[in-house]
């Protein structure tokens, strides 16, 4: 279905513009009564630099795709790489190049939460005069930038500004426009991580060595081969009007409405979710080019649909590597809130844009598998490749553990400014970090760590017959969905559900490859030391079985039951930060290499300042939007709570005073806090009570009601032609 006659004319004439380009093979496919072809789609995926394209370009220059396969070649092959590099981009118009790295704390502020510095792939020859082209092995895989403006959290002084750049081999590069991206690490002149990806690739290393160890201990031996986390991350977020986001100056500076009574109509109903994608607003033709673009980048953006919240929506790619994943999420983000504004619209990535109606998640399902695909978390798999019916059971007993000890630095890791609002609150989980594996899984490994079987796993599966011959008996599996649970199994993987939607969610993939890695690395240990491996595995299983629960999180009973047991409870986003520098978990992180004691340090400064920076914008927003909108549309209107609206700009003022005057970062993010989830909380029932007793007439900030139904206030131009980013 597209959205418009004039987007379905679009879409067919780039497909035909390819199809000329295949030539007449193609042209007698496209329309024929044949079977389907993929050639109107060939376009997709060659804007980056792997597979059958880095294949074809690298053998003009006596080389082939193979070399990519060895990280080395950026030692050994750099020059031959950047010169079918180089031969790429100018056959796809591109003559400019850039190392694209991820700064910290950049989640809610930076347009695409990534830095880079675009150099022209040119030259002028200083005899002739001559243009000629400037793009060697050298440019390729390193470059050097002036680091002193970007969060460094104490690593570096200001006059230690440089900062270096390194080409990550895991990640391909891309090109958009006439750009060619190239993913890459960024760290100040001593090593030290300026960054989100540095610590991911650290603890991709440590994975993949302590899951080897463990792998052999179960009987399988995978040589040079990696073990690897792979996911895949499912983006939430919402379009609105852009003329009414133009009104609203909480949105267009902080992402989210500060104030803002709430419409007659929510999500009360359940009307929106999954809806159908209505034709007669931009919301479809827009996701329908973010996907085209998207999978034209080699960003398998595979599923849409609408969400629960009015004017929600929701992507999902296909699972793929880690560091890969996380950088196409950035650019799906980048390109969301982009084609958004070309369709009349503003995405909001805010975990909480609106009051009383769901807010965003960005859902990490995470994995493990050998380099080679045997998926260690699927039981048969990995227990058929290393010939050991227990090989599932001592893995999960592995995970099991690292999440019931190290389940407050899961809570850290999504300790997202937006996520404040969110957790708990039947949206998301709670902030209780708890397992979910279902009655089956739990049934198996408690018989596993009793002794009472080691046979294999096998999950059971039931009938569903609806008693009608139109629809044929089908089969669903035995355990439903805990969507409650903030770290639930899902077969062959494990669904973190409580990420923010706004994050860069490479320190929540570090933490989840290092807190596994870590107990890999305790079971191995142990059984070197002749300790046998399934007994190990039973221990462990018993000394942390209580972070399994397969209730409903929800529960008030429940989430106290869960505290009296100990599980990690951490409510607050500001004191969850402060436990990365916990000394266990200073410990864990220098044991597996992952980062020093003062990365660690310098995080927690970055994410405390960034949590404060972030309530500083809101209040001083809300300053604003009181003393410039709502105060005249109260006196113009003669009614509402006018004192009090006066009052509460002195003591918003106040407020922020003391947080500038806190002598530490961790004290300043405590009473942003405060500010923002009680101080901002009570000002805003005032704010809102104006706006239900002001004509609408007099009121001048965008309401709900203008905002949040797109179906309702929207249309879309009948011939209007959709412009493509590469048109």
């Amino acid at each position: 279905m597209l959205a418009t006659p004039s987007a379905a004319r679009s879409l067919l004439l780039r497909a035909a513009r390819r199809t000329a380009d295949l030539g007449p093979s193609a042209a007698r496919a496209v329309g024929s009564t044949r079977s389907a072809s993929i050639e109107p789609y060939a376009d997709y995926g060659k804007a980056v630099f792997t597979g059958r394209v880095a294949d074809e370009y690298l053998k003009k220059h006596g080389s082939s795709g193979d070399i990519l396969d060895d990280p080395t070649w950026t030692q050994t092959h750099s020059d031959t790489v950047a010169k079918a590099v180089l031969d790429w981009a100018v056959d796809r118009g591109a003559n400019t190049y850039c190392h694209w790295f991820q700064p910290m704390a950049a989640s809610g502020v930076r347009h695409g939460q990534t830095g880079q510095v675009q150099n022209m792939m040119m030259k002028f020859n200083r005899s002739t005069n001559d243009v000629e082209f400037d793009f060697d092995g050298g440019n390729l895989v390193k470059g050097e930038t002036d680091g002193s403006s970007f969060p460094n959290g104490g690593l570096r002084d200001t006059h230690t500004a440089g900062g270096y750049l390194a080409l990550d081999t895991s990640s391909p590069i891309f090109l958009r426009g006439d750009t060619v991206f190239i993913p890459s690490a960024f760290v100040s002149y001593y090593g030290a991580a300026l960054d989100e990806k540095t610590p991911l690739l650290r603890s991709n290393a440590a994975l993949s060595q302590q899951g080897k160890r463990l792998l052999a201990h179960l009987g399988l031996d995978i040589g040079e081969k990696d073990v690897v986390s792979n996911i895949g991350l499912e983006q939430e977020f919402f379009l609105v009007p852009r003329d009414q986001y133009y009104r609203r100056p909480d949105l267009q500076l902080a992402g989210r409405t500060i104030i803002g009574k709430d419409a007659p109509r929510g999500q009360e109903m359940c009307d929106h979710y999954m809806a159908p994608p209505s034709l007669a607003n931009p919301a479809l033709a827009c996701m329908q080019e973010i996907q085209d673009e998207c999978w034209r980048l080699g960003i398998p953006l595979k599923t849409r649909h609408r969400e629960v919240a009015p004017n929600q929506y929701e992507f999902a790619p296909l699972f793929g590597l880690n560091t890969t994943q996380i950088d196409q999420n950035l650019m799906v983000m980048q390109i969301i809130e982009e084609v958004a504004a070309r369709h009349g619209m503003a995405a909001l990535l805010q975990e909480k844009p609106f009051n009383e109606v769901n807010g965003s998640g960005k859902h990490n399902n995470w994995s493990l598998a050998t380099e080679d695909g045997v998926m260690m978390l699927h039981p048969a798999k990995i227990n058929g490749a290393t010939g050991n019916s227990s090989a599932f059971a001592v893995i999960m007993a592995a995970i099991v553990a690292a999440v019931n000890e190290h389940g407050d630095l899961m809570r850290m890791a999504i300790s997202s400014p937006g996520n404040d609002f969110r957790l708990g609150a039947c949206e998301a989980p709670p902030a209780i970090v708890s397992t979910y594996l279902g009655e089956d899984m739990t049934f198996y490994l408690e018989h596993f760590k009793d002794g009472k079987g080691d046979g294999e796993y096998v999950p059971s599966t039931k009938m569903l017959d609806l008693g009608t011959k139109e629809v044929c008996p089908f089969q669903v599996p035995a355990e439903d969905r805990n969507r409650t649970s903030p770290f639930p199994y899902g077969g062959a993987r494990f669904e973190f559900r409580a990420v923010g939607s706004s994050q860069n969610v490479s320190m929540v993939n570090t933490v989840l490859n290092t807190i596994v890695a870590e107990k890999f690395a305790e079971f191995c240990d142990e059984a070197d030391a002749g300790k046998d491996i399934n007994q190990i595995a039973r221990d462990a299983l018993n000394d942390n079985w209580k972070v399994i629960f397969n209730g409903n999180n929800y529960d008030e009973a429940m989430q106290q039951e869960l505290t009296d047991r100990g599980i990690w409870r951490i409510d607050s986003g500001v004191e969850a930060i402060a436990q990365l520098t916990a000394d266990k978990n200073v410990a864990l992180f220098e044991k597996m290499k992952v980062l020093s004691k003062e990365e660690c340090e310098s995080r927690q400064h970055i994410l405390h300042d960034h949590y404060t920076g972030t309530v500083d914008i809101e209040a001083k927003t809300l300053v604003d939007m009181i003393n410039q909108h709502i105060i005249p549309s109260v006196k113009a209107g003669g009614v509402g709570p006018l004192s009090e609206l006066e009052a509460a700009i002195g003591t918003l003022k106040s407020a922020i005073a003391e947080i500038h005057a806190a002598e530490s970062s961790h004290e300043a993010a405590r009473l942003a806090r405060v500010l923002r989830l009680e101080t901002m909380v009570d000002i805003r029932a005032i704010c809102d009570a104006a706006e239900e007793v002001v004509p609408t007439n007099l009121w001048t900030l965008a309401t709900y009601q203008e905002l949040l139904f797109l179906d309702s206030t929207t249309t879309v131009a009948p011939e209007s032609e959709t412009a493509f980013y590469d048109d």
